[in-house]
């Protein structure tokens, strides 16, 4: 007697170098299920291990061809592929690869690292421009408020007296008053 219901069975772990040469090793699972049941019998001694068997292979093809990049954005794409190309084969045979997950791909601890290192330099290079554009903003303001403020001597007057305000307020034992540079060129001519 023979199980027509799906089974589920774990693909034991598949080291595999990926096409830029990367050694990762990839857990699945596949979902099958024999539809006719003489044929399987005809083509296997055991079709459910052989599914997973042929499944692991199909996998590794599959996997081999790819980028590690692709492999880990692309898992359910990957998945469909290799359940199309698995049901070309085994078409005949009875069986019917109903999916193929990818659990889990594991990458070596170096490539886990560079690739942590590099996702922090990426974070570090965003956040710096963003601080360069808030200072430019920032800049321009400024410069936006200096040529208001230049065309009124009160306001000068009135933000350097509100900037020592805000000194003074920090309880600082020591103020400095900025003379303005036509004071001093009176006495470098005496």
């Amino acid at each position: 007697m023979m199980d027509l219901r799906t089974v589920c069975r774990d693909i034991r772990p598949q080291k595999i170098l990926t096409k830029d040469c990367v050694n990762i090793t990839v857990d699945a699972v596949v979902y099958s299920r024999i539809f006719n049941p003489n044929l399987s019998v005809c083509y296997f001694e055991n079709p459910h291990l052989s599914i997973s068997i042929m499944a692991a292979t199909t996998l590794r093809k599959t996997l081999g061809k790819r980028d590690m990049a692709d492999i880990i954005c692309d898992r359910k794409k990957i998945a469909r592929e290799i359940t199309r190309k698995f049901d070309r084969q085994t078409a005949n045979w009875g069986i019917k690869l109903e999916r193929i997950e990818i659990k889990e791909i594991k990458l070596p601890k170096d490539m886990e690292r560079s690739m942590a290192a590099e996702a922090e330099a990426a974070r570090q290079a965003r956040a710096k421009v963003i601080t360069a554009e808030g200072e430019q903003n920032a800049s321009r303001a400024l410069k936006e408020a200096a040529d208001i403020m230049s065309q009124s001597p009160a306001a000068i007057q009135l933000r350097y007296l509100q900037t020592l305000k805000s000194v003074a307020a920090k309880n600082n034992l020591t103020i400095l008053f900025p003379l303005p540079m036509q004071l001093s060129q009176g006495y470098a001519h005496s």
